[in-house]
């Protein structure tokens, strides 16, 4: 699959600091793609950069083959930036097609896309001729995300999306991400809600302190950074120093979580060049084995890995 956004050598200095550290990324058309890292990381001045907001010290921006500029940015990107931008005073549908005109959009792709929107998210036509700061927080943050994909942006860049969101909203946030997919745009997504990104995305980024630390597939990166940690689920307790003594785990640990009532779960390290089998053959003498598997790392567990460690080089 084509690159829908190609970044080469990006850089972006604030006197002597460093805010983009020649950041080279590609974003698939078509993919869901969660940008993570720390607050102060670099991930705001690689949006506005992404959206000529800022300019570039070095590097290069393409969208769609063509070079970022406000013409290209204007008519192909969505953006959506942590720091909102809605007009109190104004209608929350005028405000709505004033920003899908600011785009480029016709009335009427504007007027059958705002119906559309404001369906998905419940937004009741009593809502729609209100004025913006009459309204909640959640329902002034649907009305931001609306103003957003009006034109039909080919990317959408959705910076903290999940904020000022309950959970309801949130999981009709993540359902609309699901129908973008599907009509073909590609989505970016900078959130510190892992469970929503690791749930939703199909490739990452992650940047630490200018610096790209991490891109791809998902599950590519799980692949590589698995640790062959064991999840075991038993019927009944294991005794834990039968199991050391056998030679064949290097350790064994009650999880900290249980599976279900009544069952005993544990986390099992096998020493090396021991097989799965040889594991079970041994656990089976002892008790009934319920669930039996490896341990991924989450997408915290990454995160967490990537941005507590030295500085990158």
């Amino acid at each position: 699959m084509s690159a829908l956004l190609e970044i080469k050598g990006l850089t972006k200095h604030y006197g002597d600091y460093a805010a983009l550290d020649h950041v080279n990324l590609d974003v698939e058309s078509g993919a869901v793609f969660g940008l993570l890292g720390p607050n102060g990381a670099g991930k705001t001045t690689l949006l506005r950069i992404i959206n000529s907001i800022l300019v570039k010290d070095e590097g290069s921006v393409s969208i769609d083959g063509r070079e970022a500029c406000l013409d290209v940015t204007s008519k192909l990107i969505g953006y959506m930036p942590e720091e909102r931008g809605l007009y109190g005073k104004m209608r929350v549908d005028e405000q709505i097609m004033y920003f899908g005109r600011l785009r480029g959009a016709s009335k009427e792709v504007l007027m059958k896309n705002m119906h559309e929107y404001m369906g998905i998210f419940n937004i009741s036509d009593n809502d729609r001729h209100r004025k913006v700061e009459e309204l909640s927080k959640g329902n002034q943050q649907k009305v931001q995300i609306i103003s957003t994909l009006v034109h039909d942006p080919k990317l959408v860049i959705l910076d903290e999306p999940f904020s000022g969101f309950d959970p309801i909203n949130g999981q009709l946030l993540q359902d609309l991400i699901t129908r973008l997919r599907e009509k073909g745009a590609t989505v970016i997504l900078s959130s510190h809600n892992m469970p929503a990104i690791e749930e939703m995305c199909s490739h990452i980024g992650l940047i630490n302190k200018g610096k790209l630390l991490l891109s791809g597939k998902l599950a590519d990166i799980k692949e590589t950074h698995r640790t062959g940690l064991l999840s075991l689920t038993t019927a009944s307790a294991l005794h834990e120093g039968m199991l050391m003594d056998s030679g064949l785990v290097k350790s064994v640990k009650k999880a900290d979580t249980v599976v279900r009532p009544g069952t005993f779960s544990y986390e099992i390290m096998p020493l090396p060049g021991v097989s799965n089998n040889d594991i079970l053959s041994n656990i089976s003498i002892q008790a009934n084995i319920l669930g039996f598997g490896e341990i991924l790392p989450t997408l915290s567990d990454l995160f967490l890995q990537y941005t507590t460690q030295a500085t990158p080089q």
